[in-house]
This record gives structure tokens, C-alpha cells and sequence, in this order.
């Protein structure tokens, strides 16, 4: 039937003042559509003029008595409205607990002053378009559509905007298409799953009484849901599904779904302090640094191959016990799986390569704000990863805080709505629902590229850890969850029910296998005397020095890079003052083989990318710098187009640079994943100012600094931090360089303040060829601000063309020597400067003064420094000057690393500010006075002030 013949024949069934009511309707909606009824205007939309019919068939205007009344109509319109929008507040999702909150909007036909007589009288067709075929009346149509929006799997999708995604989702769920067509071995296998998840747990906690596991018991249903998708990833064919998720559940996942062998599992559960249990020879761990983590903190990696040729790698990462912090890392791995970095330009990204998974706990998914700074990475070209699925592991609980105490919204998934991501809510007892919300989810991403949310709500069978007494904290629920029986032993009923299987099949028996079987494996294990454990020493990668490093770059080949540098698209018109400052800069260096902060940064890129290593470079203002210096990323003045100077280098390797969003905590974790994913490219993330980076701080307590001491993680990620102190307050001077001092040891990190662009230039590269390396390790950098225009901080060519980085530099204008020198002065970043500035204005000499720049501050070049000592034997006096106040910067980690070179007639101090709360004054008049004092007191000079 044709849509003309079929909005006819709807047409008909209107008479009267009825069809006058809506005549009337029919003239304001082709005024304004939105003047009318949202019902009203579908029927308009759908079947277009009402009295069209009519005036075909010659019928007047008011011909017979009505059908049925448009009102009602109207009202069963509202009602399926109803379901679809709100059926999810009376759908079955709690298996205990539920709070099933009032609302203004029901979905029962009596709040519409609706009967069934009314609701039979009524066409399916005319309230639902695209009703099967077996449901007549409107009727049918509400009790199925009850079925599919108010069940024990519920969604939440009007909140999403574009159009062919909700229809797409409406079609799914009203055809119940996205549910798999059951075999009977699916359902078996299923119900081996859970039991075999069931009985693992069980066995945990009587084996390994009061041990923290964190257990997955009233949420077992997340290991069939986690098979589903893996399957249809793999058939897929994706290369890697990455995993992300907190404690609740680790270990079965890590059993269940990584394969991690169960003696090797129970062989971390020391129970004794006499006894340690070996795992059977063969078993070995999977991940692993040399301080290690406790065991629901590790990850694993597997392969799953879904009998096919090719593999799919399945990766769980390490996570901290700070909960969703690890959910950038994750989809930094995803990206850069997906990235094909070989060729210049951006990378290619392909979304096929790899799939992110990322399980939340409920209330640390609305309760923590890395989630949302991670959700807003999910639609931003940098950040991408086209799509992630997203599991809330919701018990209803947290640690021993309610639902009431924990989030000011109906449910934990409702963050999620602000982003458009689609919500599914689904009861964990019902493992069929559960497994189908994971396809649809998989569809929904393979389909959009988007991220879906699936809300399984479940509960906590036992407290947070297994050592906690709950029932001291949520009496009544813990009443329903002692009384209520396991999604096993639910589901093989519900299966026995149907005659699935038969009693000797179902759950008894399965448990029992399950029992055996580990029984068998824990029986099998050794014994031996606990010995006393001491932690394993740092690789010795890490113990050296960093490797001599070939940094220098051949003059023709800097040259080459400079002049490549300044193309530019045909007919591409850049901003003509722009144009000034960028020529100016390069034709310096073309002609007078001098290089600012500008043009060393950029030429130490292409040098790297030349060298045959691609770079990504973040940072929330990095493509034209925060103080509009790198301008690496034009813009047509004409057509907003585009374009890098490094993505026209020859034979050179892709360069992505993105402005970030206004995140650290996200940004930096989504790097640092990138960085360990893919070693072989140089990831750098800049701050806007080194003091944003604060907000960052679990990022680099828990991953960049001590990944590899736990877990082995490899990263030469670099970060830049804009510090110095210039009287721009406290919150734009300090990168808060004492805290990643205070993080450094065994080698973990490369800590630096340069004071020269040759320098920068030797780190870049120096870094970008530590990746994948034994003694890769993330890399500090106390970026300059106002001095990067600075022509002190300018080099020479030699300086790139045969020189290398040196932790030590001297001063430039340093007077003293080995007989004169009596005083040494160290010092690092702005402050020296700001030395050389004023021995420069001052007429006296400095003979008696040998000032030495400390670039590297850890690894700390001991040696060299007292090497200094040695070639200079009438130093009696070392001053360490600083511009920061005494309790930060550098002075409390290099003051007894000085001291231990120091023989016994020589002396340490310290020039700076004092200790204070505040990084820096926030007056610039006061700023200046501090510090001319301290320049003063560091070269003694006769005007200067009072110590400080």
C-alpha cells in the first residue's frame, strides 16, 4: 500500500466536528509546526492534509458521527509516547533493593483516562507505525511495548539528538532485533559461565577466608556480557579490545575472561605467614614490575581467536586503587592501536583496529570527575576512539555509602545523558537481557562510532572487601540479598522451567563440577617456608646512567629541515603578521646559523620525524603555544583551512598535534596510555601553565611515575610545564617541580630545566630515541615563558651540528677559574637568566664566582658536580639559588645530594625565598623586590637588600 493511499485511508476514520478540531490544528501547524501538539504534529508529519480525503471523495466537512474520539486517540498516542520515554522507571531492573522513586510521568493507560475498550478500538497501526504484524489494537501494541521498554532491560535514549541514531535504536528495541537468536547451547553455555564464575568465588572465600577480593557475586552476568562482546569484536575482525575497570570483579574477569591460570590466582593469596603457595611449574605471571601491586590490581593480556585464522588481543590494564582513572589510559591504548603513524601528515585512524571496554563502579562513575573529562574526550578529533562501550558495575552501593548519599540523580548512568550517549539499564539476574544489551551496544558503536552505556544493576553479596560487616550499614538490603538466590542458580530454574536442560544438567551439578575441578588445581599446588621477601631491584637499564645518545644533526640536513619548513600549500594565505615573525625566525637561523626556542623546538621535531619516528603533541593551547611561539598549525586567513609545516617534510613520519580540550587529569592519562601503547612514537603533552598540571596528580603519582616499579609498563611520554617566576601570581610562576623531584627515584623519570634552545633540541631528540628502549622513562621538562623570546636563550649552530645535552652547563658570561674560584654558584632554569642579565649591568667582576647551570636535575649528575669540586680546589662555599620559596623547588632534594660531595671545610646555602604557603606573591611590584634580592644575595652585590 502507498503512503498516498494509506494516510487516505487514516483519514477516514475522522468526521464531523472532529474533523474540524483537527482541520483547525492542521492550519496552526502549517504556521509552526511546534504550535501544536507533539502528537498531533506526528500524525501531520506522518499522513500529511487531513481533509484531503474528503474533498477527493466530495464528503462535507461534517458528514457522520466520529469513529472513535480524536481525544482518545490523542491520548493513546501519549501513552506509547509514555513508555517509550519513561518505561525504564517501572522496568524490572533491580534484583534486589530497587528504589523505585515516584513520578509525574507513569505509564499506565488510566493516567491517560484511558480503558482497554478505548485502547481496542484503536488501530495498532495509528499509535505505533511500524507495529509486527501479529498486533492489532493499540492495545496489544501497549502490552508489547510494555514488554520491550519496562522489563528487566530498560533504555534511555531521547536525550540522544541526531535522528537515524534514535530511530535506529527505536527499531532495534520495538523488533526486538538486537536480541540473538538463543540455540539451546547458548543458553547452556551461559549457565556454565555463571556457575563457573559462581564456584570460583566461592572457592576463594573459603580457601582464603577474610582475604580482599572484591568480588563479582550479584554481577556475574558482566563475564558472559564481556564474552559476547569479544566475540563480535573478533569476528569482527578487530586486532585488540581493551579493557578497563577498577577492583569489583578483577579477579573473575581476569580467570573467566583473560584466561589468567587459577593456581597462579591462588598463589597470591598467601594464607599463611608460614607458608607460600607455588603455582605448578609453567605458570608464570603475566605482568610485573619490580616493586609489584597487590593481585586485584593487575592486568593480563590474552588472544582470542573465536575460531577463526586470526587472533584478537585481548588487554586488561593495570589499574591503581584509584578507581576511573584508568579509563583515559585505556582509550589512549585504543588510539593508538588504531593509528597508523607511518606516513607524513596526521595518522590514519582506523576504528576497526581496536574496541574499548570500560567498567565503571556506580558510584564512583557519577562521583568522580575523570569520567566526565573522559567522556568529553569521546567525540574530539585528537581523542576519538569511535566509540567506547561502557559497563556500570552497579551493586547500589559504595563501600558503605547509599544510592541517597552518593549522587543527586535517579541513576548512576544519568552523567552519560549530557554527552548523548545511549543508556540501557538491565537487572543482572537475567543473563539472556544482559548479553543482549552487550550486542546491542556492540551494533550501536560499529554502526556510529560512538560511545553506549549499559547500566547492569545488580548487587553486593558480601561488604566492599569481604572483611567489611554490611549489614551493620544497609540492614534491610542485606536481608534481600541473604534471601535471594544467585543468577546461576536463577537461571538454571528458569531453564530446567522450559525444559532447556534437565535436573542432572542444571546448577547443582555444575557447581559441584566446578568445586572439584578447582579443588583438584589448589591440591596440586606446592608448599614451601615463607622466606623472608625483600622487593626486587630496579632493571638494570634503569641503574646506569642514561646511554650515550647521538643527538647531533648535520648542518645540509638543518638546513634542508628550515627551508622545508617555510613552504606552504599554493594559494594558502597565512595571517601577513604571522608571516613576519615566522620568516624573520627562519631566515635567522638561514643566515646567521642561529636558532631561538621556536625554531630549536621545531627543527628538533623534524629532525625526529625525519629520523623516522612519528610525534603527538597535546596540550589545551599546543598548536600555536600558550605564548604564541610554535605556530605549528596555520591558518588560511581566507578559508579557516589548515595546515602543519612538519606535514611537508620529506620522507618523514606522521606528526599529530591537537589543542586539547580543557582537561589535564584526562589529557595526561590519555597520553600516557597512547606513549605505552605505541613506544615506537614520541608522545608529548604540554601544559597551559606548569601549574595545571596539579589537577593531573594521580596520573603521575600512580601511572607516570611508578607504572613500571608495579606493573612494568614502559612509557618515554614527555611532559612540558611552563614554569618560572615573573610576577604573574601564584598559579601562573611554579610547575611545581619539588613534587615530581619528590616522585623521582630508581631511575623513574628524567627531570629538566633548560636554559638554551640547543639544549631543548639535544632533549627532544635525546628522549624521542629512549622509546621502546630498556631505559625509556617519562621525561620533565620546566618549560620557559616569556624567555622563549628571549635572545639569550638563542644557540648557535655548532651548538645543534656537534653538540649533544649536558646536565651541567656554564654560565655564559661565568668569569672565574680554576685558581680565582672560590664560591660555586648552582642554580636552575629562570633564575640563571636572570644572574646573567645582572652581572652583565654590573661593572665589577666575578672572578671569585663559578656559576653553573643545572639542567638536569634527576638523574642528579653527582659526578659532575663534583668533578667541578675537584678541577676547582678553592671553592669553600657552595650557594644553591632559586627563585621558588624554600620548602619547593629543587632546594629539599638537591641540598643533601650536594651535601654528600661536600668535604668538611666547605659550606652549603641556600638563596631563595622563604618557606612559604603560597607558591608566589601575587604583586608584581612586591615580585620584583624578592627578586632583586635574591639576585643580590647571590652574587653579593654591595645594593642588594636584605637576605632572604
Amino acid at each position: 500500500m502507498g503512503q498516498k493511499e494509506s494516510s487516505e485511508r487514516f483519514w477516514e476514520n475522522f468526521h464531523g466536528p472532529n474533523m474540524g478540531y483537527v482541520e483547525e490544528q492542521y492550519d496552526k501547524y502549517r504556521q509552526d509546526p511546534e504550535s501544536v501538539d507533539a502528537s498531533l504534529k506526528e500524525l501531520f508529519d506522518t499522513h500529511g492534509e487531513p481533509h484531503l480525503a474528503q474533498r477527493q471523495r466530495g464528503d462535507a466537512p461534517d458528514a457522520g458521527p466520529s469513529e472513535f474520539s480524536i481525544r482518545k486517540m490523542k491520548a493513546a498516542i501519549q501513552l506509547v509516547e509514555a513508555i517509550r520515554r519513561y518505561g525504564h522507571l517501572e522496568a524490572d531492573i533491580y534484583p534486589v533493593g530497587g528504589e523505585h522513586e515516584e513520578t509525574a510521568v507513569l505509564t499506565e493507560m488510566e493516567d491517560f483516562g484511558l480503558t482497554e475498550t478505548d485502547l481496542r478500538n484503536i488501530p495498532a497501526n495509528y499509535v505505533w507505525e511500524d507495529a509486527p504484524g501479529n498486533i492489532h489494537t493499540a492495545l496489544d501494541a501497549v502490552q508489547l511495548l510494555k514488554e520491550r521498554y519496562a522489563g528487566t532491560i530498560s533504555f534511555e535514549y531521547d536525550h540522544v539528538a541526531n535522528n537515524t541514531e534514535r530511530k535506529w535504536l527505536q527499531e532495534q528495541i520495538e523488533a526486538a532485533s538486537y536480541i540473538p537468536e538463543w540455540e539451546t547451547a547458548d543458553k547452556k553455555e551461559i549457565l556454565k559461565r555463571l556457575t563457573d564464575v559462581e564456584g570460583f568465588e566461592s572457592f576463594l572465600a573459603r580457601t582464603f577466608v577474610g582475604q580482599k577480593r572484591f568480588s563479582i557475586e550479584g554481577l556475574e552476568s558482566m563475564v558472559p556480557m564481556l564474552d559476547a562482546i569479544i566475540k563480535e569484536a573478533c569476528l569482527a575482525d578487530t586486532d585488540h579490545v581493551m579493557l578497563g575497570m577498577a577492583h569489583r570483579g578483577r579477579l573473575s574477569v581476569l580467570a573467566h575472561v583473560l584466561g589468567k591460570p587459577f593456581d597462579l590466582i591462588f598463589s597470591e593469596f598467601n594464607h599463611t605467614g608460614e607458608k607460600e603457595l607455588l603455582p605448578s611449574e609453567g605458570s608464570k605471571g603475566l605482568h610485573g614490575g619490580w616493586t609489584g601491586d597487590v593481585k586485584y590490581h593487575f592486568g593480563a593480556v590474552a588472544e582470542h581467536h573465536e575460531g577463526q585464522e586470526k587472533h584478537t588481543t585481548i588487554t586488561l590494564a593495570n589499574n591503581p586503587s584509584h578507581l576511573e582513572f584508568v579509563n583515559p589510559v585505556v582509550e589512549g591504548f585504543t588510539r593508538a592501536a588504531q593509528d597508523d603513524t607511518s606516513n607524513p601528515g596526521y595518522p590514519e585512524q582506523d576504528p576497526s583496529k581496536a574496541l574499548s571496554i570500560l567498567i565503571h563502579g556506580d558510584a564512583a562513575f557519577i562521583g568522580e570527575g575523570i569520567v566526565a573529562e573522559t567522556l568529553n574526550l569521546g567525540d574530539l578529533p585528537g581523542y576519538t576512539t569511535a566509540g567506547s562501550v561502557h559497563i556500570i558495575a552497579n551493586n547500589q552501593v559504595g563501600f558503605t555509602t547509599n544510592r541517597r548519599d552518593g549522587r543527586s540523580t535517579r541513576y548512576a548512568s544519568d552523567l552519560a545523558k549530557g554527552f548523548e550517549i545511549p543508556v540501557v539499564h538491565v537487572n543482572a539476574d537475567d543473563p539472556l537481557a544482559c548479553v543482549a544489551a552487550a550486542s546491542l551496544a556492540f551494533r550501536y558503536r560499529q554502526r556510529f562510532h560512538k560511545d553506549f552505556l549499559i547500566d547492569l544493576v545488580g548487587y553486593r553479596r558480601y561488604g566492599h572487601n569481604e572483611m567489611d560487616e554490611p549489614r551493620s550499614t544497609q540492614p534491610i538490603l542485606y536481608q534481600d540479598i541473604d534471601a535471594h538466590d544467585t543468577a546461576a542458580k536463577i537461571f538454571s530454574a528458569k531453564l530446567e522451567g522450559e525444559e532447556v536442560i534437565t535436573g542432572e544438567e542444571g546448577y547443582e551439578t555444575l557447581r559441584t563440577q566446578v568445586d572439584e575441578r578447582l579443588k583438584d588445581i589448589f591440591q596440586s599446588m606446592k608448599e614451601e617456608d615463607a622466606k623472608e621477601k625483600m622487593p626486587k631491584p630496579e632493571p638494570e637499564a634503569l641503574k646506569c646512567e642514561l646511554p650515550d645518545i647521538e643527538t647531533n644533526v648535520p648542518a645540509d640536513t638543518l638546513f634542508s629541515l628550515n627551508r622545508q619548513l617555510q613552504k606552504r600549500p599554493e594559494g594558502f594565505q597565512v595571517f601577513k603578521k604571522l608571516i613576519k615573525i615566522l620568516s624573520k625566525r627562519h631566515q635567522t637561523f638561514e643566515k646567521e646559523g642561529k636558532a631561538d626556542w621556536a625554531v630549536g623546538e621545531i627543527l628538533a621535531y623534524a629532525s625526529i620525524l625525519q629520523d623516522g619516528t612519528p610525534i603527538r603533541l597535546t596540550g589545551q593551547d599546543s598548536e600555536r603555544g600558550t605564548f604564541a611561539h610554535r605556530h605549528m598549525v596555520l591558518h588560511d586567513v581566507e578559508t579557516d583551512a589548515t595546515y602543519s609545516p612538519l606535514h611537508g617534510l620529506e620522507d618523514a613520519k606522521s606528526f599529530a598535534l591537537h589543542n586539547s580540550p580543557l582537561s589535564e587529569a584526562g589529557v595526561i592519562g590519555f597520553e600516557y596510555g597512547y606513549s605505552v601503547q605505541k613506544p615506537d612514537t614520541f608522545v608529548l603533552w604540554e601544559a597551559q601553565f606548569g601549574d595545571f598540571a596539579n589537577t593531573g596528580q594521580v596520573l603521575f603519582d600512580q601511572f607516570i611515575a611508578a607504572g613500571r616499579a608495579k606493573w612494568g609498563e614502559k612509557s618515554n611520554m614527555a611532559m612540558l610545564l611552563p614554569h618560572g617566576y615573573e610576577g604573574q601570581g601564584p598559579e601562573h610562576s611554579s610547575g611545581r617541580v619539588e613534587r615530581f623531584l619528590q616522585l623521582a627515584a630508581e631511575n623513574n623519570l628524567i627531570i629538566a630545566n633548560v636554559t638554551s634552545s640547543a639544549q631543548l633540541f639535544h632533549l627532544l631528540r635525546r628522549q624521542a630515541k629512549l622509546g621502546g628502549k630498556e631505559e625509556a622513562r617519562p621525561l620533565v621538562i620546566m618549560t620557559p615563558k616569556s624567555l622563549m623570546r628571549s635572545a639569550r636563550l638563542a644557540s648557535k649552530l655548532e651548538e645543534f651540528t656537534e653538540g649533544s645535552f649536558s646536565s651541567l652547563r656554564v654560565q655564559p658570561n661565568n668569569e672565574a677559574t680554576p685558581d680565582t674560584a672560590r664560591t660555586l654558584v648552582l642554580g636552575s632554569g629562570k633564575v640563571m637568566v636572570d644572574l646573567e642579565e645582572a652581572m652583565e649591568k654590573e661593572t665589577g667582576a666575578f672572578e671569585e664566582l663559578h656559576i653553573v647551570r643545572l639542567e638536569q636535575l634527576y638523574p642528579f649528575p653527582a659526578q659532575k658536580i663534583k668533578q667541578i669540586l675537584t678541577d676547582h680546589p678553592s671553592i669553600s662555599e657552595v650557594r644553591w639559588v632559586q627563585e621558588e620559596p624554600r620548602n619547593m623547588g629543587a632546594w629539599t632534594f638537591v641540598r643533601d645530594r650536594i651535601e654528600a660531595i661536600l668535604s668538611e671545610d666547605q659550606t652549603l646555602a641556600y638563596i631563595g625565598r622563604p618557606d612559604r604557603a603560597s607558591p608566589a606573591v601575587g604583586k608584581p611590584a612586591v615580585h620584583k623586590t624578592e627578586q632583586k634580592q635574591i639576585i643580590n644575595q647571590a652574587l653579593k652585590l654591595s645594593k642588594g637588600g636584605v637576605s632572604v
